[in-house]
């Protein structure tokens, strides 16, 4: 019988309505709007994710439409003391995108020179997603150094979860950074990474535990300049240092420091025969 669930529905509004109350209205910053905003800053970078060229006095009007957007953006949320007005921070963000984009260059000049596969900066910006995936890091945490609170993290979430690649705004990657494959790459968030790293597929550079008391401690390894880790190596701990110029092999578990130039190698079991399945019993 029509209307007969009213009574139900009203209910379970009501229910809802005070989940809505209790987190206050964030709807501008569902991952939808803010990988609109990712892409429209790469767009102000590169010439690659534009939908049309741009001269510069384009960019003038464009430079000044973005930061309004950002400022919209940072309206739900609450800025620390001293970090200044919305328009001030996301005015600030804007002033620094060419560095961004410097470093970002870096990245995926790396990518080209290290990649026998790759033939042009062209071909990595536009489709390796190591390089997308980091320069969302590098937006994300221009941010975070402007003190804006979750949006850092919801642009490397996007970013996640278009490329399999996890890095936490809050890790501290030097120049020249080399992820390639990418997917299953996890970087924590007080990672410290220096310059020209390379990282293959299924890395982590993770905690030894997860535990709400080390909010505050640094839980993530510390990679040294001209390090390279092979596929699905496994670094963990804050304490531990791979020291420069070493290599870490596919496979690896580290949970120690290694000094510079140490070459770290997975070695498998060793078995004395090969046993056909069919007479595994036997063995």
């Amino acid at each position: 019988m029509p209307g007969a669930n009213v009574p139900v529905f009203s209910l379970t509004a009501g229910r809802l309505a005070a989940h809505h109350g209790r987190h206050g209205d964030l709807s501008g910053l569902c991952l939808d709007r803010v990988g609109t905003f990712l892409h429209e800053t790469l767009a102000l970078m590169f010439p690659h994710f534009c939908a049309a060229p741009r001269g510069e006095s384009d960019l003038v009007h464009d430079l000044k439409a973005h930061s309004a957007r950002l400022a919209v953006l940072l309206r739900p949320l609450t800025l620390p003391d001293g970090a200044g007005s919305r328009e001030a921070v996301a005015d600030a963000f804007v002033a620094g995108l060419p560095d961004i984009a410097d470093a970002c260059l870096l990245d995926g000049r790396a990518l080209l020179e290290g990649d026998p596969a790759a033939e042009s900066l062209e071909e990595v910006i536009l489709s390796y997603p190591g390089f997308y995936a980091v320069a969302a890091y590098r937006i994300a945490h221009a941010l975070i150094r402007l003190e804006v609170p979750l949006l850092p993290r919801l642009i490397t979430e996007y970013a996640h979860q278009r490329t399999g690649i996890d890095i936490h705004p809050r890790a501290r990657i030097g120049k020249s950074f080399f992820i390639d494959h990418g997917t299953g790459v996890v970087i924590g968030g007080t990672a410290v990474i220096g310059d020209n790293v390379k990282l293959y597929q299924g890395v982590t550079l993770g905690a030894l535990r997860v535990d709400g008391a080390d909010r505050t401690v640094k839980r993530h390894p510390t990679i040294e300049d001209n390090v390279v880790v092979y596929a699905s190596a496994t670094i963990l701990g804050g304490d531990t240092v791979v020291g420069r110029d070493s290599v870490i092999g596919g496979n690896v578990w580290l949970t120690r420091s290694v000094p510079p130039r140490s070459r770290i190698m997975f070695r498998a079991c060793d078995t004395e025969a090969v046993v056909p399945i069919d007479s595994r019993e036997e063995a």
